[in-house]
């Protein structure tokens, strides 16, 4: 399920190292101001949607895309945010044990 993720975390990494000026995740990460404007852009319009129960999810998939785009543009890894996530986690890891009683 997140192999597209992470598809999309290297067409990232691979633009923001290509000198294209056509792409437009290429512009955005060269772009700071465009790439924080279109977050905010985008946040808004998926709580519009949330709002008006239309349109969800293509816009939170905008606002994963533009945010994956600005973290990468200001040298912030993904990797370094779920390790966050990770350590941020309350809940134990649950162990199922089997045992058969006869």
């Amino acid at each position: 399920m997140f192999e597209n993720l992470e598809q999309l975390i290297k067409i990232i990494r691979e633009r923001k190292n290509s000198s294209s000026s056509e792409s437009y995740t290429n512009k955005l990460l060269h772009d700071k101001d465009l790439s924080v404007a279109k977050v905010k852009e985008e946040i808004g319009e998926l709580i519009e949607a949330v709002e008006e129960n239309s349109n969800q999810i293509h816009e939170a998939a905008d606002v994963i895309y533009h945010l994956m785009v600005y973290l990468e543009a200001n040298n912030i890894k993904i990797e370094d945010v779920m390790n966050e996530l990770k350590k941020r986690q309350k809940w134990p890891t649950i162990k199922i044990t089997y045992s058969q009683k006869f």
